[in-house]
């Protein structure tokens, strides 16, 4: 039984489920426990006041749980938490339940054994999401501390490794992890991709926005890049516009569009919420690759430029152009 105080918020239009779910909970030993009818109400409930557990129905009037999710979503990169979703359904079916992660479903809750099952979830929900917000706290504490060490130093500007703004690596960093990438691949095969990312009318941005604001909307790019690439995958920021993101793929096939379509439409069809409310920007993004099969491969430099030249090409097209590195 737990004696926490993690506070836990339950999404459900109807009375009796809430009863039934805080009843669990309470005999499960937990204190901090509120309810909402509705996605709205919780959506607003969120915004005054944090819970690390959601527990919610799918199916809802007006907005189902689903949307709710993914506002949720949005509201922890804008703020830099995490919250655990556990959705209450009584669908089967792998389809729907992809479909459901996908859009940042953490858990799910059969209604049918609900009684059975529900407490072991929240306890183990309870410990995921404890550690993940003192991640959290503490890489933000990190980035501080890095922040004002910048600052301290503006004689070491040029030495710097790391973008002040969002933490990740700066050009200099990228063309390190790249070249350690492009000697991984010579040694052990496969195939180096380097993506680019752009931010489009950004002369748009800078007459719409206030400085601050774009500078949210950058570290909330930051933040989804991070989260939708693997843990080995490198994101930079090149500059004040540009991301890079450097993978090692198994073979050079894989270094395409197709494949990395995912990255662009998150970031392009998911509004980022900022101290304006919610903002959506559209970036373009290009592909450069080089395979251990060639004879030789390229620099890091020539990647860059190589990439850099498939970007403007992007910016006519609107897809995701890529050049395979030939000597």
């Amino acid at each position: 039984m737990s004696q926490s105080d993690i506070p836990i918020l339950v999404v459900d239009d109807a009375r009796f489920s809430t009863t039934v779910i805080i009843r669990n909970l309470q005999a499960g030993g937990f204190q901090d426990i509120r309810h909402a009818d509705s996605a709205k109400q919780a959506i607003t409930m969120l915004e005054n006041d944090p819970a690390s557990i959601v527990i919610a129905d799918w199916l809802m009037p007006e907005m189902d749980g689903l949307e709710m999710t993914k506002r949720i979503r949005q509201m922890d990169e804008a703020y830099n938490r995490y919250t655990y979703v556990i959705m209450l359904t009584a669908r089967d079916g792998i389809e729907a339940l992809r479909h459901a992660f996908d859009e940042g479903v953490d858990d799910f809750v059969n209604k049918a054994v609900m009684q059975q099952q529900l407490l072991p979830r929240v306890y183990a929900a309870e410990r995921l999401v404890n550690n993940q917000n003192r991640l959290l706290r503490e890489a933000e504490e990190l980035l501080l501390a890095n922040r004002q060490l910048e600052k301290a130093n503006q004689a070491l500007k040029g030495l710097c490794t790391l973008d002040s703004l969002t933490g990740l690596g700066n050009r200099t960093y990228a063309l390190e992890k790249l070249r350690d990438n492009l000697k991984h691949t010579e040694s052990r095969g496969g195939a180096t991709c380097f993506m680019l990312i752009k931010l489009t009318n950004t002369a748009e941005l800078e007459k719409k926005f206030p400085k601050d604001i774009i500078e949210e909307l950058i570290v909330g790019i930051s933040r989804r890049l991070k989260g939708l690439l693997r843990p080995l995958d490198n994101v930079s920021r090149l500059d004040q516009y540009a991301f890079s993101v450097i993978t090692h793929q198994p073979d050079l096939s894989l270094c395409v569009g197709q494949s990395f379509r995912r990255i662009k439409d998150s970031i392009n069809h998911r509004a980022f919420q900022t101290s304006m409310g919610f903002q959506s920007i559209t970036v373009e993004m290009s592909i450069a690759a080089a395979s251990s099969s060639n004879n030789a491969l390229p620099s890091a430099e020539t990647l860059i430029e190589l990439a850099e030249s498939r970007l403007q090409e992007s910016a006519k097209t609107h897809r995701i152009e890529h050049i395979h590195y030939t000597p």
